[in-house]
């Protein structure tokens, strides 16, 4: 039965009404002061940013650390076209230490790619745990994991080359749940309208661990004391035992768990996206997730980004070493460069997004498809500009700081889109994403070592290697504008779910257009 269009519009009105006075309400709740001294969510988020800095440094070190543990005097060097001349050596110039390895452009490929064979395995199991138990103890556990096998790494290495893949599987396969993990505790966490900044936060801490743990790498290989770059694995590791025994001491899986929260920032949390105990339990939806076109746009998006990300992550260094021949030192300072801007830039244009929804100037959905776009294209021209700019190092690492600035901005795109369409799975879907994408993490290291000469690396080769790299970004971020959504999924809830009533108000404000 329908109702009269005076009666329905009456009714419309009250219930813009009520979603004014709520959004009022939610921001009088945000303003009041906490008992203690820090808010309960920010420990969270600090501890979530150190936990993502220190599995990132334990990851790119290797990046550093191979270049020092290969033994480059075997390598030949005989041709004199397409490649960029040796500076003179200065009194400044670190001379490089002959390696203990004699591994093959392709072997080094499979060792710098097979962390990813064992990090996309438990994706999708670490998001589905964390949704059901709790995410404290599948994060915890994985960074601790994570850490252990990094300092077996230097062991593994000089007993076997496969052990040494082996090893690097493992670590993979403890790292792989954080990020599923991390996303469901966002879920039930943090409130909508500050979730593109407290991403920038947290996940950004993946680029200060890259910013510190690339130099410091380079430096620890230059060392004599216990060879050098064995102390790359060993320092990142120890650091990551620490972090898990405050981890565990100081983190809850949700506000009503806390027992040092304020309760008004339990009011808060719970006004904004709902109460987190007693939700009927729902199996997964693997069948509605696999022909969501909305999920598809994510995965498609987030892989076009990993490629050209693990690009620079893993062959950056090679490149700078072999190609355009910075020592040791410099080589992982300037690397570093490009994830330091990223970090300050991520922060900066989340900030500014969040402000941009909460003056309703423009609708979620538009916010995330703009600051995909960004993320996408600049860094991927810039990508294509280093092609051209040769030998010239001051332009190259002028366009790689720049450019990569701009990738910053993904944590305001696709990054929180997994909570917009289901909170319920937002862990298991981001599980999926990611382990779609970090396929790219040793896809990408493959086929750039069937592009790269393993007898002369030149100018061309890497040029193909950086075309490769931003056309698949480009392309993906199309992929995205064209079927991005932020409206949750009908699915997403038990059929007896009151979605109007229940859903949050910060939807309500700034519906998918």
């Amino acid at each position: 039965m329908s109702l009269p269009i005076e009666e329905d519009s009456i009714i419309n009105e009250d219930i813009q009404n009520d979603v004014t006075s709520s959004h009022r309400n939610l921001v009088e709740v945000e303003r009041e002061e906490t008992t203690g001294w820090i808010k309960s969510r920010t420990v969270l988020g600090i501890m979530g940013f150190l936990g993502f800095a220190n599995v990132y440094a334990m990851r790119v070190n290797l990046s550093v650390a191979i270049v020092a543990m290969i033994n480059s005097t075997t390598v030949p060097n005989n041709s004199t076209l397409d490649v960029c001349k040796a500076p003179t050596p200065s009194n400044t110039t670190i001379p490089s230490k002959p390696g203990d390895f004699n591994w093959t452009p392709e072997q080094q490929s499979i060792i710098l790619g097979s962390f990813f064979y064992g990090y996309v395995l438990t994706q999708v199991p670490g998001g589905r745990i964390a949704e059901i138990f709790g995410g404290k103890l599948v994060y915890g556990v994985g960074v601790l994991l994570t850490a252990i096998f990094t300092i077996l790494s230097p062991i593994a290495a000089y007993v076997d080359f496969k052990f040494f893949i082996v090893v690097r599987v493992l670590e993979g396969l403890g790292e792989g749940v954080t990020y599923p993990a991390m996303h469901a505790m966002l879920a039930r966490w943090i409130p909508p309208l500050e979730r593109s900044k407290f991403a920038a936060y947290v996940y950004a801490g993946s680029n200060i661990g890259t910013v510190i743990s690339l130099p410091i790498s380079g430096w620890l290989c230059t060392l004599d004391f216990g060879g050098g770059w064995p102390l790359c694995f060993y320092l990142f590791g120890g650091l990551g035992v620490l972090w898990f025994i405050a981890w565990m001491f100081l983190i809850y899986d949700t506000p009503q768990k806390h027992p040092r929260i304020c309760p008004k920032e339990v009011e808060y949390i719970t006004q904004s996206i709902g109460p987190q105990e007693d939700k009927p339990s729902m199996s997964i939806p693997w069948s509605k997730f696999f022909t969501c076109l909305p999920l598809w746009a994510i995965l498609i998006a987030q892989c076009g980004q990993s490629w050209l990300f693990y690009t620079q992550l893993t062959e950056l260094p090679t490149y700078m070493n072999n190609i355009l021949h910075f020592d040791i030192v410099s080589n992982a300072r300037l690397s570093a460069l490009p994830y330091l801007t990223a970090w300050i830039a991520g922060i900066l244009i989340s900030i500014f997004a969040d402000w941009l929804l909460a003056k309703g100037w423009i609708s979620r959905l538009n916010s995330m498809k703009l600051w995909n776009t960004v993320a996408a294209f600049v860094p991927a021209f810039g990508l294509l500009g280093i092609a051209w700019a040769g030998c010239d190092r001051v332009a190259v690492m002028l366009l790689l700081s720049i450019t990569s600035a701009f990738g910053g901005a993904v944590y305001a795109g696709n990054q929180m889109n997994h909570i917009d369409l289901s909170p319920q799975f937002a862990g298991t879907m981001y599980g999926i994403t990611n382990a779609a994408s970090n396929i790219c993490g040793f896809l990408a290291p493959y086929v750039i070592g069937q592009i790269i000469s393993p007898e002369q690396q030149t100018l061309g080769q890497w040029r193909e290697v950086f075309y490769l790299a931003a056309a698949i970004d480009l392309g993906a971020n199309l992929f995205y504008l064209f079927f991005a959504s932020t409206k949750e999924q009908d699915w997403s809830r038990p059929d007896n779910d009151d979605m109007t009533a229940s859903a949050p108000v910060e939807s309500l404000l700034f519906p998918d257009s």
